[in-house]
């Protein structure tokens, strides 16, 4: 069944009671769990990834045309139409095709940071954006959201196989990582297994 990309802002509403509505966008999201990489479409309102996956407390995704492969094999386990995905096992996602775009007024002046998130088995590394003028302790303290994002980032995992891929922005599960930072260390995994794009 075909889901209507528009969105309003109250149960109650129709097309002919609320003039202003607002028109989903159609993103498609890649998200690693424990056990699988998860592909499906989200229909959201947010301007940002990271803003879709923090929205309201929400504890779930619903995603369209969604698939679930198989860590270790590659295997497509499962197809669905649709699918809810539990957040907590989410340990990272990004957008295809991102271009970092940010609304200007969505922009907060923040600093860049190198740092290294280990997510097992996943270790992920890009810039982490802090607020500025802060002692780097504090300003870890200050890091809110259930998912934060990453820029520049590089993602593997050696005890999967799965060799570095790179995206330009991922949001990964807060309270599922641990942040090193500074970060100045070489990404290459032990193995020299070549990047994946």
């Amino acid at each position: 069944m075909h889901m209507d990309p528009l969105v309003f802002r109250d149960r109650a509403s129709t097309p002919q009671s609320e003039p202003g509505l607002a028109i989903a966008k159609t993103r498609q999201l890649v998200l690693y769990t424990d056990a699988f990489v998860v592909h499906g479409a989200l229909q959201t309102l947010a301007r940002r990834l990271s803003d879709a996956l923090n929205a309201d407390g929400e504890p779930f995704l619903v995603l369209e045309d969604v698939t679930f492969e198989e860590h270790r094999t590659g295997r497509l386990f499962e197809r669905a139409a649709y699918a809810q995905v539990n957040l907590s096992t989410v340990l990272f996602a990004y957008e295809l095709g991102d271009q970092l775009s940010t609304p200007f007024e969505l922009r907060t002046i923040k600093v860049p940071q190198p740092a290294l998130i280990s997510l097992p088995p996943f270790r992920v590394v890009g810039d982490i954006h802090l607020l500025p003028e802060r002692h780097l302790r504090d300003a870890l303290q200050e890091l809110l959201g259930r998912f934060v994002p990453l820029t520049d980032a590089t993602f593997w995992s050696e005890s999967l196989g799965i060799a570095r891929t790179s995206v330009s922005m991922i949001a990964f599960n807060h309270a599922r990582s641990q942040i090193l930072v500074p970060y100045g260390g070489d990404p290459v995994p032990p193995d020299g297994a070549p990047a994946a794009r």
